[in-house]
């Protein structure tokens, strides 16, 4: 009995002595040089020489230091919301009843397979002064007189033929689909009688932003930063949908057929079923999508020379460009407190993530 249980904890050891050495020496053992470096003042070319917390003074002076951690912690909030709020409503969208479902759950999630390296080449494309972003939004601007005349005819139709069926006691919804299709066709019809009569005409402006190439600021980060939120929510986005989809398959539809028959209606069974039995799988999506943007480098470092450092900067690329500095002398010191600063937060949120998980499920 002791020969066979010899056998399997051997056994047992030889399945795990990759995972325990891989993790030895590529994190507990890099993790130790990193506190140790921290401390330090090191080159990689010359002795290691003790300076104490001089790297962590020396973080709290330094201006690009400053501004990868604001923009790093921006980026963070502003592309978990999004992407959290985006995913769950295409989670939804491929949960319901439509055709051609199995289409949309593959469109959706393409996204997510592609590499990382081949979108931000092809972002950075779309990003180029002439490039499709700026000639969409040229083309937005110059028609913008026809799209406005187009949006109130419809919005007007609409609200006509709703009411006139509500004043005779109809249960019409303001979105009706039937009133909707005429109302659109009526406004395409204006629309165009008007541009041919001359009474709306298309402009000659030429729209040449400089998404990546500048040092603007939209509210509290780079511009450039905004260019990448919008790639950073297109390729997470598909993972965190499957998240959602399986959570929605997992609600018992006797909820939704109790509902419906109190007369909730699709947008308080979403708000008083949905988000309620989504909230573990909610606050998973969270974690992940803090600690994912937290640690923000690949497509950062991809811009390369299309984007100024200032305006692209956060705080795994400052740990990168501070260990390898194009023409200079890399400075492992600074890169290693900045990384135990990155750390710290990203250990804080998963530290958060246990109390309040585990205080989840103590209350189901």
């Amino acid at each position: 009995m002791n020969s066979l249980r010899l056998r399997q904890q051997v056994y047992g050891w030889l399945l795990a002595g990759p995972f325990v050495l891989t993790l030895v020496v590529f994190f507990l053992y890099a993790l130790v040089r990193t506190v140790y470096f921290s401390f330090t003042e090191y080159d990689l070319f010359s002795d290691a020489v003790w300076v104490g917390l001089a790297n962590f003074k020396a973080l709290l002076t330094d201006d690009l230091f400053l501004l990868s951690l604001a923009n790093t912690i921006w980026f963070s909030l502003i592309v978990t919301c999004v992407q959290t709020v985006l995913a769950l409503g295409l989670a939804i969208l491929v949960n319901s009843k439509i055709r051609a479902k199995s289409f949309f759950r593959t469109a959706f999630y393409l996204p997510s397979i592609l590499s990382s390296a081949a979108v931000t080449l092809i972002f950075i494309w779309f990003y180029q002064k002439n490039g499709y972003l700026n000639g969409f939004v040229t083309d937005v601007v110059n028609h913008y007189p026809h799209i406005s005349c187009f949006a109130l005819i419809a919005i007007a139709t609409q609200f006509v033929l709703v009411t006139k069926d509500r004043m005779k006691g109809l249960p019409v919804g303001w979105f009706d689909p039937a009133w909707a299709i005429i109302s659109v066709i009526v406004a395409g019809l204006a629309t165009f009688i008007a541009s041919a009569m001359g009474w709306v005409e298309v402009t000659k402006d030429v729209v040449e932003v400089n998404w990546l190439n500048t040092r603007d600021h939209v509210g509290p980060m780079p511009l450039t930063l905004w260019a990448i939120v919008i790639q950073n929510i297109y390729t997470t986005i598909p993972t965190f949908m499957l998240l959602f989809l399986a959570g929605l398959q997992g609600i018992p539809g006797e909820l939704y057929e109790a509902a419906h028959i109190d007369g909730a209606n699709k947008w308080q069974q979403h708000w008083n079923i949905t988000i309620p039995q989504l909230a573990p799988v909610t606050f998973v999506v969270v974690t992940f999508s803090i600690i994912g943007t937290l640690q923000m480098f690949d497509q950062v470092a991809l811009l390369g020379s299309a984007a100024p450092l200032e305006s692209r900067i956060t705080l795994a690329y400052y740990v990168y460009h501070n260990a390898f500095p194009p023409g200079g002398t890399p400075q492992i010191g600074m890169a290693s407190a900045a990384a135990l600063v990155l750390a710290f937060i990203t250990l804080a949120v998963v530290y958060l993530q246990k109390i309040f998980g585990v205080k989840e499920k103590a209350d189901g």
